[in-house]
């Protein structure tokens, strides 16, 4: 059984036992994001009079029921519980301006029109991100906003994994007793990368701490946006030694679309690689090119567009962006490189996480592309029309 099928097991069987019990769920007066009654309120979520609002992970509508009535939001409450549904419909069924739904969130996403405002309160830790995530990019509207908080350090004191992948934790019962739940709990940097990967740019991250002293549970609380713009982001780790400063980037651009490929640090980049001594710039280009993606081309193919300067952990960074105007074979990966997966990306849908210096490149050759990254020092050789300075 994978791990969202356990949760939405024991959220049924959570939801099956305080219907038996009869538990009291009384009204909120704002939203909590955390596990008390700390941190900011619906204020994160921006305007909502008249807006289309989703509640992922509802569980008893109650804060989707508090933003109708307070604020005059639209909002659809999706639960996959069918216990916990039945819970709110119990309480909130035939509310105006509240719709409570029970479907899978991804399954729900996929069908839904566009929504202005999406949020959840813990609900995001229940459900793989690489399966939520890009369902969530595509249901909001351009600009819109997604706010969410999931767990951070558990009540044993774990705290999150580099990993984005489940771990069990508990989930305790009124009256006594427990339920295995599966959540996905990786650091914030994490989180912050995945939600690049799929077009959503981080604007915040908020710490929310337990509500008493000694306990150490938190939780974090992202806010971040549909973006309409390619994003750019360094790659994790450290910074380039001295003597790695400076490098080159191929731009093969053609029919099917320019030439793309996936660093394991998750960064998309050019081919291309540093210069090594005594080597002229357009044969580094072609061996990186072909030590990268298997694919060989001729010196006077190669046209050098000119310097990119920039600083990277107090190392100057210089990168000599290049057009490749024709090349031989197909790319593919090639064993013992760090950079794989090549596509052919359209200009207008270039891809979320470019590689700074890539992300550089593309712009002086091009620079009319919706690709934000940090200015360089630009000092060009040729005019990237072809005629050489």
């Amino acid at each position: 059984m994978d791990a969202e099928q356990i949760n939405q097991d024991a959220w049924t069987a959570y939801g099956a036992h305080h219907l038996a019990r009869g538990t009291a769920a009384p009204d909120v007066d704002r939203l909590s994001w955390g596990f008390g009654p700390n941190g900011p309120g619906a204020e994160v979520l921006g305007e909502l009079r008249g807006r289309r609002v989703l509640d992922l992970g509802s569980g008893l509508a109650r804060h989707a029921a508090h933003l109708v009535r307070a604020y005059g939001a639209v909002v659809d409450a999706v639960e996959a519980s069918p216990t916990q549904h039945e819970r709110a419909t119990r309480r909130h069924g035939g509310e105006p301006g509240l719709n409570l739904v029970l479907a899978d969130a991804v399954d729900h996403l996929a069908q839904a029109d566009p929504y202005d405002v999406i949020y959840s309160v813990h609900g995001f830790a229940y459900n793989d991100p690489r399966r939520l995530l890009p369902a969530v990019a595509a249901a909001l509207r351009p600009e819109g906003r997604l706010v969410f908080s999931v767990l951070h350090t558990d009540s044993l004191g774990h705290g999150p994994s580099d990993l984005a992948a489940p771990r069990p934790e508990s989930l305790r019962l009124v009256g006594g007793g427990e339920l295995t739940v599966q959540m996905w709990v990786p650091t914030p940097e994490r989180w912050e990368a995945l939600l690049e990967e799929y077009g959503l740019v981080v604007e915040r991250v908020e710490v929310l701490g337990a509500a008493e002293a000694g306990d150490p549970v938190s939780c974090r609380l992202f806010q971040a946006r549909r973006s309409t713009r390619a994003t750019s982001r360094h790659r994790a780790g450290p910074a380039p030694r001295p003597h790695a400063a400076l490098g080159v980037c191929a731009i093969l651009h053609g029919p099917r679309g320019l030439l793309l490929g996936r660093h394991t640090r998750r960064v998309w980049e050019l081919p291309g690689g540093t210069v090594e001594a005594g080597e002229p710039l357009t044969r580094t280009v072609i061996r990186e090119l072909r030590e990268e993606t298997g694919c060989t081309a001729r010196e006077e193919d190669v046209r050098l567009l000119g310097m990119l300067v920039d600083e990277v952990g107090g190392v100057v960074r210089a990168t000599v962006p290049a057009v490749v105007t024709a090349w031989q074979g197909e790319p593919s990966d090639q064993p013992g490189e760090s950079v794989g997966d090549w596509r052919w990306w359209p200009l207008d849908r270039l891809p979320n996480g470019l590689f700074t210096p890539s992300a550089q490149a593309l712009t002086a050759w091009r620079p009319e592309l919706p690709i934000d990254h940090l200015p360089p020092y630009h000092y060009p050789l040729a005019d990237p029309s072809g005629s050489r300075r």
